[in-house]
């Protein structure tokens, strides 16, 4: 049994989101404040967070930086903006996903199951990546541009693992959102692939508004393109 920790302060949200995610056969901790969820977080591991942004004590975003200072669980937040500047910050730490308030049950519990069945890259892969001046080593989950290291997120990297283990071919963004989210593609909205993608353009781009790895083709998709 998967389980879950939920951090939100709202009881009745709590309450019912506990309630549906139980049906579905998770076993949930609901905590209503970050020193409850630091507590929690200290005595079990959980396969995957909930967390609500604003909350009594402090905020969502401020304990996912403390989770990924050792820890690479899936994590979902719950939001109540979805401008573009909290979306990114809330993927720029190490969230994996997002949902916006008020949100159909159905939504979330989608994002929950996607995240918690999501492909890892194949163990007959290669091990060692490199083209376009980026070395990843997947084993070791680190990445490298230039000799440099990039400080990706785990949703970053598992995207530039995916470009380079395809190379020159156009990958339209249901295979993206297959490959990263839900196998069916369903309830995941352009602008969350669209932040991902500019902001490891921003990482491993020499002009990000100006990509010359990551391209898009119109109509179709995007493309890590490998040049001579």
């Amino acid at each position: 049994m998967k389980s879950i920790l939920l951090l939100e302060d709202d009881l009745g949200l709590s309450e019912g989101l506990t309630f549906a995610l139980k049906k579905q056969g998770y076993e949930i901790d609901g905590k209503r404040t970050i020193a409850e969820a630091k507590k929690a977080w200290n005595e079990k591991k959980y396969d995957l967070l909930i967390l609500d942004v604003s909350l009594p004590d402090g905020n969502g975003f401020d304990f996912c930086k403390l989770i990924r200072q050792n820890s690479e669980v899936p994590i979902i937040f719950l939001t109540a903006s979805d401008e573009e500047t909290n979306v990114i910050m809330g993927l720029d730490i190490g969230g994996d996903d997002y949902v916006t308030k008020p949100f159909k049950l159905g939504i979330l519990l989608s994002r929950v199951s996607a995240l918690l069945r999501r492909t890892k890259i194949g163990s007959d892969d290669k091990t060692i990546l490199e083209s376009n001046g980026i070395k990843v080593d997947y084993l070791q989950g680190i990445a490298f541009c230039e000799g440099k290291s990039i400080d990706l997120t785990s949703v970053e990297f598992k995207l530039l693992c995916f470009f380079m283990q395809n190379p020159n071919i156009v990958l339209s963004k249901e295979k993206l959102y297959e490959r990263l989210w839900d196998r069916e593609g369903n309830f995941v909205e352009d602008n969350t692939l669209s932040v991902y993608i500019r902001r490891l353009r921003m990482k491993i781009e020499k002009e990000p508004d100006c990509p010359e790895k990551i391209i898009t083709v119109r109509g179709m998709g995007y493309k890590w393109r490998v040049m001579l």
